[in-house]
């Protein structure tokens, strides 16, 4: 499946996306793909917001505002991101999680590249509409789902728990190996 129809997929079906898209031998360079789309969809949804604050202040100019958020988001970011996946897998390893290093990354990875439509729309609203309830309700709908599909990609690939009843459960669905 193309990346938009799994994004789209992945709110209805997050489990069964990310073990589809870890299926097979570890790709470096798909995780490091889908880590930088997230963060450049990320920076991206600054842009109203950060527009709006220049133009509120214009003490501050839009492109150093832009300059910053690219650094944050393109730059450090994926790094604090790797760093952020190898911990919580290390501690859930001490816990009897079974997943190897690449599984723990995607799991991050594809949630925040499958949550940036949501926080695209949040940047809409802080940028359009400003703080308020409207950005309030949007920004919890995105962070929700963020650390939803971070849950349920974790569970899946720590626990193997899906895979394994997909296959006991529900006859014909079960995964060939």
């Amino acid at each position: 499946m193309s990346v938009t129809r799994d994004i789209a997929r992945t709110y209805r079906a997050p489990r069964e996306v990310l073990r589809r898209r870890v299926a097979g031998a570890p790709r470096e360079d798909r995780a490091l793909a889908v880590v930088m789309a997230g963060c450049v969809l990320m920076f991206v949804a600054q842009w109203p917001l950060l527009s709006r604050l220049a133009f509120e202040d214009p003490s501050v100019a839009l492109d150093m505002r832009l300059g910053g958020a690219l650094l944050g988001w393109v730059f450090i970011a994926p790094l604090a991101l790797y760093l952020l996946a190898a911990a919580v897998h290390g501690v859930l390893r001490l816990f009897g999680g079974r997943a190897n290093w690449y599984e723990a990354r995607m799991a991050l990875f594809w949630a925040l590249l499958a949550s940036t439509p949501l926080w695209l729309l949040n940047g809409l609203v802080a940028g359009f509409i400003g703080p308020g309830a409207g950005q309030t309700i949007v920004g919890g709908l995105a962070l929700l789902a963020f650390l939803g599909f971070w849950g349920a990609g974790l569970w899946e690939i720590e626990t193997g728990h899906g895979a394994e009843q997909a296959a006991t459960t529900e006859p014909g669905r079960g995964r060939a190996t």
